[in-house]
């Protein structure tokens, strides 16, 4: 399934973007006004962010929306 691959993507693009950075959750969390229970959840593919969440993240570590959800290297 395209979907369950696209969302292992940005899981795993999430979670190395934030520890390239040296970030933990509960910082990522504050930064972009979100629980650190939400992070965990996003980067274990278990649940998946708002829209909103998403350009928050996106902006957070200057990457595109494509390059988070996996659309493009």
């Amino acid at each position: 399934m395209r979907y369950n691959r696209n969302m292992q993507k940005f899981g795993d693009r999430l979670r190395n973007l934030r520890v390239e950075q040296g970030i933990s959750q509960v910082k990522l969390a504050k930064e972009i006004k979100a629980g650190q229970s939400a992070v965990s959840l996003w980067e274990l593919t278990q649940r998946e962010p708002t829209l909103s969440k998403l350009v928050a993240l996106a902006r957070y570590f200057d990457v595109t929306l494509d390059y988070l959800a996996g659309l493009e290297d």
